[in-house]
This record gives structure tokens, C-alpha cells and sequence, in this order.
């Protein structure tokens, strides 16, 4: 009896029920909440859907992500990237595990910057922003060096530091600006502007000393990346340690790993210079030796040559060698007269034999004679022509058909063809007869073949 009471007083629930209430409870009792943690456990199975879960220091918690709220992420989840999701709080009836729905991911710390860099980095470098063409040459000797950083940081201390050691007579220009926190940035760009609008430094030092990659970010930023690329001044980048890279460094005309690096790239050393000269000094004395000892020799060559070359013997030799060369023309002037005077009588004898006189009155009786020759040959062939022509046509007129029409004969025509047998025609057949005096048309009434 006790126990129908206790029955009636107590619902029962089943294990589904109890899951999906559990699960109504939670998902009605908490709106969309923001969530922060590090994945793990994750998984992508060929569904589409992502299941991990997050986790902090000390707790963690399933979540799911479904295919449909991935599509603008950007980005693939991974085993330890830092995250903040936006999500509901709901309970897997089939395992009554608790866990949350994400509608919304993005990555947080490092990981959100790192992205964030390389998204920046690819679109700077298409834009040309690192090409080495632009990049501008650093002054060997520059007069004055402008350095912009935190006027109180270690890394302005550094770089004085080696400033002092390398060159110490080079005048120094802080431009004091912020290296870390949201606001640097602007503070940068600023600094660099001011530089180049006051335009009283040779070259520029852009550095901080290390750090992480969120203390590094202002150099990160793509309003710093322009205001160093439209710099007309050159600037060196010393930001950070050996392995951190920025974009400053990337835009920048010339890289150093550390901001001592960048003053020891910007000065010449004093040590160096000084050896420099004094190299410099011992050549230019040597060559100013042999200069002066080549001209000493010069000189006695000179003297002695001046000696052996003296006006008057040099006139003295000019005389002899004029009166030499007058009598030597004298002499070929004559030869070359006598020279000429035989061949003049030569070729007036020669002119005198070959006057054209004699050729022509030889030439002349020789034409008569072959005119006359000519005539006789030719009235000799013209009557034999015209005693072959008469022979000719007495042999034409003997075998002409007028010739035998003027006998009386007729020549019988058909068709324009003539008859020479009886063979070729037909009773009613037109034909003509060719007389010496005219022409006759005739039908054919009767035709006798002659048999042989």
C-alpha cells in the first residue's frame, strides 16, 4: 500500500526526457555568451561540422561548431590556437554531455596577430612596397644621423652608444616617439614625418629593443609601412631582436637585427677611417716620391738635350743642308730638262712617220676598187634573178587552171569542193561549172561511172 502511495506522489522520468528538459533548461536560462580558451581535442569529420573542445588553466568545456556558421571564419581552428567564440549553452541528449553550440570564432593573442601579419605582409609586398628598386642607397659619409625611438629605452642608449665609438663627431637627432601600445603607431609615422619635413638628417634609425609580437606590433602597422616607403630621407630598421622580423623592416632601405646593428650600418668606423687615411697618406706620398724623381730625371735628360741642340750649331747644319739640297736641284733640274728636250725630238720624229695622209689615200683608192666590185656583183645577180623569175612563170602559166579553162575545159564545183569523179555527186545534186568567162549552176539529172 506504502509503496502505490509513494507511486502516485513521485513522477518518473526517462533518460531521454530527463536530457532534452535539461537541455531546454540550460539553452532557455543562458543567451549567447562570449567564451575565451585554448582548442583542443580537435576534430573535422566529413560532415563539415568541428568538434573540440576549449579549455583554460583549469577547466575545459565540448563544444561544436556547424558547417553553416563557418563560412566567413577566414581561418582553420587548430590544437592550441587561443580563440573567443560566441555560443550557446546546450546539453548532447544521446551522451547527456553539456557543451556549447559556437555561431561565431576568431582568433585571439598571438595567433590574431600573427594572421594579421601575413594577411598585411602579402598585400604590402603586391603592392610593390618591398621592392629593392625603390629602395634608397645610405650616405658613406653622412653629416648628421636622426634616430627615432623612446627617448628613454635601452635601445637609444645602444645605439649612442656605438655612435660615440665608431664616430663621435657626428651630430645625433632624436625624434622621441612611442614603441609600444595602440597608440604608437601614429606616433611613429609623426616622427618620420617630422624628419623629412625638417629635412636636417642624411639618414634615419627606426628601432626599439625586443620583445613579443604584440610589443612589436606598432611597427606592424600599415599607416608605419607608408610613412617609411614615402620617406625621402633613408631609414635603417633596427627593431627587436636578431629573429623578429616587421614590416618596417621589410619597407625599410636597409635591415639591421638590432638597433646597435643599424648605428654600426649608418656611421663609418673612426678605427677604419683612420687606417683609411693613413693608407691613403703613404700612397700619396709615394707617388709624390716617384713624381719628383721622375722629373729630377727629366730635367738633367733636358739640360743635356739643350746642350747638344744649341742654336747656332743647329743653324750652322740648316745652312749646310740648304746649300746641298740647292745644288742637288740644280742638278736634277737639268737632267730633267735634257730629259725632256729627246723625248720632245722622239715623238715629233714618230708624229712626222705616222702622219695620217698617206693611210687615208690608201684607204681611199682601196674603197674605189671594192665599189666597183661591188656594182658588177650585184647586176650580175640581178639578171640572173630576172631570167629565173621569167622561167618561173612560164612554168606557173603552163600548170595554171586558166590555162586550161582558156582551152575550153570547165572545173565542176560542190560545195566549194572540186569534182574529180562522177562518184561524188547524186541525181539533184546542185553543182557549178567554172568557165574562163563566168559561172554556171547546174542540178545533176543523170551520173555515168565510168567503169575500168
Amino acid at each position: 500500500m506504502q509503496a502505490t502511495d509513494l507511486e502516485q506522489r513521485q513522477e518518473i522520468y526517462t533518460v531521454s526526457r530527463l536530457n532534452n528538459e535539461v537541455r531546454f533548461l540550460l539553452e532557455d536560462t543562458f543567451p549567447a555568451i562570449w567564451v575565451e580558451g585554448e582548442i583542443s581535442n580537435f576534430a573535422a569529420p566529413h560532415s563539415g561540422h568541428w568538434y573540440f573542445s576549449l579549455k583554460d588553466a583549469s577547466s575545459q568545456v565540448r563544444c561544436a561548431m556547424f558547417r553553416a556558421n563557418q563560412r566567413n571564419l577566414g581561418f582553420t581552428p587548430k590544437d592550441g590556437l587561443h580563440i573567443l567564440i560566441k555560443a550557446r549553452v546546450s546539453l548532447y541528449p544521446n551522451r547527456g554531455d553539456y557543451q556549447l553550440i559556437a555561431e561565431f570564432m576568431e582568433e585571439r593573442g598571438e595567433g590574431k596577430l600573427r594572421r594579421a601579419y601575413e594577411i598585411l605582409k602579402k598585400k604590402l609586398e603586391a603592392a610593390g612596397l618591398f621592392d629593392t628598386a625603390y629602395k634608397k642607397p645610405l650616405p658613406s659619409f653622412p653629416t648628421q644621423i636622426g634616430v627615432i625611438t623612446s627617448a628613454t629605452g635601452a635601445a637609444i642608449r645602444d645605439i649612442l652608444t656605438v655612435l660615440k665609438r665608431r664616430f663621435p663627431c657626428l651630430p645625433v637627432i632624436i625624434y622621441p616617439t612611442l614603441v609600444q601600445g595602440q597608440t604608437a603607431a601614429p606616433t611613429i609615422v609623426k616622427a618620420i614625418q617630422t624628419a623629412n619635413q625638417r629635412n636636417e638628417c642624411d639618414v634615419l634609425i627606426v628601432a626599439r629593443g625586443g620583445g613579443s609580437l604584440e610589443d612589436l606590433w606598432p611597427f606592424n602597422e600599415e599607416i608605419v609601412a607608408h610613412a617609411i616607403y614615402q620617406s625621402q630621407i633613408p631609414i635603417i630598421s633596427g627593431i627587436g631582436h636578431e629573429v623578429d622580423f616587421t614590416i618596417a623592416d621589410f619597407v625599410a632601405d636597409k635591415r639591421a637585427p638590432t638597433p646597435s646593428a643599424a648605428a654600426e650600418i649608418a656611421t663609418p668606423d673612426k678605427t677604419e677611417l683612420a687606417q683609411m687615411l693613413a693608407r691613403y697618406n703613404q700612397q700619396i706620398m709615394r707617388q709624390m716620391q716617384n713624381k719628383l724623381f721622375t722629373a729630377k730625371k727629366n730635367l738633367t735628360w733636358t739640360q743635356k738635350h739643350l746642350s747638344q741642340q744649341h742654336p747656332k750649331r743647329r743653324l750652322t747644319e740648316k745652312m749646310q743642308r740648304l746649300d746641298f739640297c740647292e745644288l742637288t736641284l740644280v742638278q736634277l733640274q737639268a737632267r730633267l730638262l735634257n730629259k725632256l728636250q729627246n723625248k720632245l725630238k722622239e715623238f715629233d720624229a714618230r708624229l712626222r712617220h705616222q702622219t695620217p695622209i698617206h693611210r687615208i689615200n690608201h684607204l681611199q683608192t682601196k674603197m674605189n676598187f671594192t665599189r666597183q666590185q661591188l656594182i658588177s656583183l650585184m647586176t650580175t645577180q640581178l639578171n640572173k634573178k630576172k631570167i629565173a623569175l621569167a622561167n618561173a612563170a612560164t612554168k606557173l602559166n603552163a600548170l595554171s587552171p586558166l590555162a586550161t579553162l582558156q582551152r575550153g575545159y570547165a572545173i565542176a564545183t560542190k560545195d566549194h569542193h572540186v569534182l574529180r569523179s562522177a562518184n561524188e555527186v547524186a541525181p539533184g545534186d546542185e553543182i557549178h561549172l567554172q568557165l574562163m568567162e563566168g559561172l554556171i549552176g547546174c542540178r545533176v539529172e543523170k551520173v555515168d561511172i565510168a567503169r575500168g
